[in-house]
């Protein structure tokens, strides 16, 4: 039986990425894959993070999130809900980082700078870093990579692959998504809560 420094999942990245990727079996072999699939998948990202951010605008429960600075953004802020549209210059400038970032999560070597920036972006929807005004709740992380998942599911269905094929790209970036989601649900755990798991 293998050994694990619970209380070092909590304070060590790396050694938290490679416990989750050794436990769920994510591997060369998946990175492999997610990159061959890069080429395929790249004229569908327009597509799919229009398809994010009209859903997103379905709701006041996330469009609201949209309405603070956001880290990086120095132009005009909308007043209120109903002025922020989808050609927004804040929307747009939303979009341009969701596109660079389904971009990288197909292209970039999963190593520590990729493990750092996954974790970036958990960690960048709530005061921890970025903004302090933004605070997405967790409930709202989780219907977005919900939906973000399927409709990756669904893209990759669509290219017509050869099953056996098809099969490995879907069970790697179902890995890949999971592993997103941990560096995504950390970030809202109190520092209580992380004491009291790796007590």
């Amino acid at each position: 039986m293998q050994h694990i420094d619970e209380a070092r999942l909590e304070s060590d990245l790396g050694y938290r990425f490679s416990y989750l990727a050794e436990f769920i079996e994510f591997g060369p072999d998946d990175a492999a894959t997610i990159h061959s699939a890069a080429t395929l998948l790249a004229p569908a990202v327009p597509a799919l993070v229009e398809a994010v951010y009209a859903k997103l605008a379905k709701y006041d429960s996330t469009w609201r999130h949209f309405l603070p600075r956001q880290d990086g953004y120095a132009g005009k802020l909308p007043e209120d809900l109903a002025s922020l549209t989808q050609d927004h210059d804040l929307i747009r400038f939303r979009k341009e980082h969701l596109a660079r970032y389904l971009t990288r999560l197909v292209s970039w070597p999963y190593d520590a700078r990729m493990v750092n920036y996954l974790d970036h972006v958990g960690k960048m929807h709530t005061p921890k870093a970025g903004s302090p005004l933004l605070d997405v709740p967790l409930v709202q992380m989780n219907v977005l990579m919900g939906f973000v998942a399927d409709a990756l599911v669904f893209t990759i269905l669509s290219l017509n692959l050869p099953r056996e094929r098809e099969v490995a790209t879907l069970r790697s970036f179902n890995k890949l998504l999971w592993l997103q989601n941990d560096l995504i649900n950390r970030h809202y755990q109190t520092d209580a809560e992380a004491a009291t798991n790796a007590a």
